[in-house]
């Protein structure tokens, strides 16, 4: 078994260039940390090239991970805090090949469409609370923050192996979702907006949009119908990855 000590080493070097957006897209993988993660990596066959450890490390995976005969390198603690993206790592971490869907394989009924989601914790969640709630689909829109970001990956408790999630342009999200006749909503304040509680036909397409200024021009310019969640508090509005709940599982109690 591989044992790596240098820093300099240039695996370790590429490695370590994973922490950025743009040296994951560069080289097309990425990092995931700790046993429930790399639980779920496996579970769900996500393409792991390399499986990293610490010596001392006790977890459980070491021999899920023998038996899938994948590469396994043990590396030193110093190495080991380099490269990981906690505060206490759990002496455990995979390289993971991307492997995102195509709208050629949006074939369901209903998705998410996140219009540009920054905030790394709202992105994971909305994709975690998707998954939950029994939806065909997350779709990103430009201006969403990396979907491989490792918070977004935690956030996501492994649901991004779960569902297709694609990433593309909001034409290309349009016309896919009009090719299958699907309706688009959206979420909006304006005063033409519809309760959500009076939507009562399956969903198509779902827009939520930035935390700070909302849904963008052209997802409004294109919905079929927006709508909002009335509140009867003094809040103006909430938070938008518990708005995705609030609306994700309303269709889901719909479609039951």
């Amino acid at each position: 078994m591989l044992r790596i000590e240098s820093k300099q080493n240039p695996r370790i070097r590429a490695w370590r260039k994973l922490q950025t957006a743009k040296n994951r897209r560069k080289q097309g993988r990425y990092l995931v940390e700790g046993d429930h993660l790399l639980e779920e990596a496996l579970s769900h066959q996500a393409l792991i090239e390399t499986v990293l450890y610490v010596e001392d490390y006790m977890g459980p995976l070491l021999n899920q991970v023998l038996e899938r005969k994948i590469e396994m390198i043990q590396v030193s603690r110093d190495i080991f805090k380099e490269l990981a993206m906690t505060e206490t790592p759990q002496g455990i971490m995979a390289v993971i090949k991307m492997d995102t869907s195509s709208m050629t394989d949006l074939k369901g009924q209903s998705y998410l469409i996140c219009d540009a989601i920054q905030d790394p914790g709202n992105l994971g969640t909305m994709i975690r609370t998707a998954d939950a709630a029994g939806w065909d689909g997350v779709l990103l829109a430009p201006g969403c923050v990396d979907l491989y970001n490792d918070k977004v990956l935690r956030a996501s408790q492994g649901s991004i192996w779960h569902l297709p999630i694609v990433m593309a342009s909001n034409q290309e999200i349009y016309d896919a979702l009009k090719s299958q006749d699907l309706p688009i909503y959206v979420t909006a304040l304006h005063q033409e907006a519809n309760s959500y509680r009076a939507i009562t036909q399956p969903p198509g397409g779902l827009v939520l949009g930035n935390e700070g200024q909302g849904v963008g021009s052209f997802w409004l310019e294109k919905a079929d119908q927006t709508l909002y969640i009335p509140m009867s508090g003094q809040a103006e509005s909430l938070n938008v990855a518990i708005a995705a709940g609030v609306l994700l599982f309303h269709w889901s109690r719909l479609s039951e």
